[in-house]
């Protein structure tokens, strides 16, 4: 349901515009995340414009992981792989390029971990 400020509605308006521009760009990127920039705009147009929520929810590509992950919170399996590459890859390339003490290397080796068991027991979806 749309905010009814529309100043409100213009700013989700726009963060949906740019989130949805990011998660398209996202797509063809290896190791960035597409979908959680397209469920993060899908919520800003849900409060801005139902024109553009149902056409992100409706969009062959794109409608049924966000229909999946605001139904029951569901990631597709082949996603939470992808997610899975993508963070071990994320964390490789920061400790080989950084070269972090090994508090900073533990740090946010736990952040990693924590995100991954967050993607692993989630339902599988879509």
């Amino acid at each position: 349901m749309p905010v009814g400020n529309k100043w409100a509605r213009g700013l989700y308006l726009t963060a949906g515009i740019i989130l949805t521009g990011v998660g398209i760009v996202a797509a063809f990127l290896p190791l960035l995340p597409t979908t959680i920039f397209l469920i993060m705009a899908a919520w800003c147009f849900g409060r801005s414009s139902p024109r553009f929520e149902a056409w992100l929810l409706n969009h062959k590509q794109f409608g049924p992981s966000l229909k999946a992950w605001r139904s029951s919170g569901a990631i597709p399996r082949q996603a939470k792989y992808l997610a899975f590459t993508g963070m071990a890859a994320g964390y490789v390339i920061f400790y080989v390029s950084a070269s972090p003490r090994w508090p900073t290397a533990l740090a946010v080796a736990v952040v990693m971990l924590c995100s991954a068991l967050y993607v692993g027991t989630r339902p599988d979806g879509a």
